[in-house]
């Protein structure tokens, strides 16, 4: 039965209402699945330019459809130095074809250093000027966003959190409350290592579905939105039916910790701990 506090929250102090699996189209699944996606009440679309897909949809929208979905984009911190925020996010404008961005990103900060001060205070002049609605960094350094969040430097946080990397839980969660930071995360399944059997697992001991991991993920009310990158319609419609399903049981949560915490120390090194 369908869970509908556990599959919509309101995102951020901006109060948005959003479902609460968010789309990601970077493994190119088809216009005809994002246009499945918007149609399952899916409405924060996590789109770049290699999203094809996702930027044909978006492009294709009248003024009500586009008021309807929360569109994230953003720029990579490694292409800052050769274009400037503000050029990002004209470049943004142009592409998807409409006059403003719900959430736009400061993408792939690893280190504190990697938003200076001069990174922090133009993007807020985005917001400011907007055609921004909420700003918003994907960062790999959980104490730095933890730090962020209580700051209020951002409206919202893009972090990795899973089975396998549960440190947002101490690290982020704890500071969000403060401003009403919202949550985005990304890689529910440890791209895909949390589906697979490691070395060493017992063979009478199963592994993690997608399904599991989604519902693991979305089980933290901290989080509001937790991406998804299906690379079809099928396996797009299994996770829509899987999170319908609502919170996991208590047995299973502490199963997915257990197999999650092996997976970290025996599946491979994925950016940080």
């Amino acid at each position: 039965m369908q869970d509908s506090d556990f599959l919509r929250h309101n995102l951020g102090a901006g109060n948005w209402p959003v479902f609460r699996l968010g789309l990601s189209a970077s493994y190119r699944p088809g216009e005809r699945t994002v246009r499945c996606a918007l149609d399952h009440g899916m409405n924060y679309l996590f789109a770049y330019a290699i999203d094809t897909n996702m930027t044909g949809v978006v492009r294709g929208m009248n003024a009500d459809q586009r008021e309807k979905v929360i569109l994230a984009t953003g720029s990579y911190n490694w292409i800052i130095g050769h274009t400037s925020l503000r050029k990002s996010l004209e470049n943004a404008l142009r592409r998807y074809k409409t006059d403003y961005i719900d959430v736009f990103h400061f993408l792939g900060v690893l280190k504190p250093k990697e938003f200076p001060p001069r990174i922090q205070e133009e993007l807020a002049a985005l917001r400011a000027d907007g055609k921004v609605r909420a700003t918003a960094i994907s960062c790999h350094h959980r104490k730095f966003a933890g730090e962020l969040a209580a700051r209020g430097t951002v409206d919202a946080l893009m972090v990795r959190y899973n089975a396998a990397h549960p440190g947002a839980e101490t690290e982020v969660f704890p500071h969000i409350a403060a401003h009403k930071t919202g949550v985005i995360s990304y890689t529910a399944t440890r791209w895909r290592r949390l589906l697979a059997r490691p070395q060493g697992w017992p063979a009478n001991e199963p592994v993690a579905t997608a399904g599991q991991c989604y519902r693991f993920v979305l089980s933290n009310p901290n989080v509001d939105v937790a991406l998804t990158a299906p690379s079809n319609e099928r396996q797009l419609l299994e996770n829509l039916r899987e999170v319908e399903r609502g919170p996991l049981p208590e047995d299973e949560m502490a199963y997915l910790r257990r197999f999650g915490a092996y997976v970290h120390d025996h599946a491979g090194w994925f950016m940080g701990q």
